[in-house]
């Protein structure tokens, strides 16, 4: 009779133990680092768009934020505009690509009011039009005498992504006989790769740093009359008012700077990962601890 009578105390008593020896049981296996309890805090939200470079440079602030600072994260790819208006109507806290001076001013221009622009995290970026080195051709000045090598196409990006903006100018400004395929940083590589892989010509728009520079022997067109601009600087933009409500998250993005060598090495090693990202970032971050560390807030 008793145990008919309290069965339903005992059933809740042994569900509560049950979740909290399989909270246990989790959590010694979650995190890295300084495996904080960060189940009670609300997320710091980063924006990016699936280009390599804002990929990897996303993640590996992701890790840091998790390992390091003991918050959560979610990670969001979206469009370069949607990145933009998001971060500043406050639906994320931080980017870390937004390319200046040129590549991204007409977001900056519209909404840079109601952003906070922390300065570059990485400086000698470059865009550019880009072809495997047995290409013989060294200008975009030369491209329309051998339009046909080129079954007349440049193969771009995502159509909102500033360097599309760059190669339509570039097609104005030398008279360029091409139609701008849109796509992806993803398709963009696939068609470099198949080309590569059969001898074929290919031009794609491209940027420095990316981690197909490593991986094939390429080249960049000259530009003389500048399309593409001079050298750019990769910046960290946040959402106003994260200084206030986040001091320890601000200072870290705040700190955050690396070199293209340090970017390129995250992304060569996405891509030995078979793409996983988030296992790259792990990885480059253990491998860079001095760096790191110089990122960390002094209190935390």
């Amino acid at each position: 009779m008793w145990l008919k009578k309290h069965r339903g105390k005992i059933s809740l008593v042994l569900l509560t133990a049950f979740i909290s020896l399989f909270v246990i049981g989790c959590g010694g296996q979650a995190g890295t680092g300084n495996n904080k309890d960060n189940t009670k805090k609300e997320p710091v939200r980063v924006l990016y768009v699936e280009w390599a470079c804002a990929t990897a440079t996303s993640y590996v602030i992701a890790d840091i934020v998790e390992n390091e600072l003991g918050y959560p994260v979610e990670l969001t790819p979206v469009s370069a505009a949607v990145m933009y208006e998001g971060l500043a109507n406050g639906d994320g806290d931080g980017l870390f690509c937004c390319w200046l001076p040129l590549t991204h001013k007409d977001y900056m221009e519209k909404l840079g009011a109601r952003l906070d622009n922390l300065g570059p995290n990485l400086n000698g970026a470059k865009l550019a039009l880009v072809v495997p080195d047995y290409v013989d051709i060294d200008s975009i000045e030369e491209m329309n005498d051998v339009k046909d090598k080129f079954k007349g196409e440049i193969i771009g990006i995502d159509p909102g992504a500033g360097i599309m903006r760059c190669a339509d100018q570039a097609i104005k400004d030398y008279n360029l006989n091409y139609q701008l395929i849109e796509g992806s940083d993803a398709t963009m590589v696939a068609a470099l790769k198949s080309a590569i892989d059969k001898q074929e010509w290919v031009v794609v728009t491209g940027w420095i740093p990316h981690w197909k520079f490593a991986r094939w022997d390429l080249k960049t067109l000259e530009d003389p009359k500048k399309s593409f601009g001079e050298e750019e600087t990769i910046n960290t933009i946040v959402r106003q008012g994260l200084k206030e409500d986040r001091p320890d998250v601000y200072a870290l993005f705040d700190n955050f700077a690396w070199t293209s060598d340090d970017l390129s090495r995250a992304m060569i090693l996405a891509e030995e990962n078979g793409g996983d990202s988030k296992k790259a970032a792990r990885q480059w971050v253990e491998e860079n601890q001095d760096l790191v560390k110089t990122w960390l807030p002094t209190t935390k």
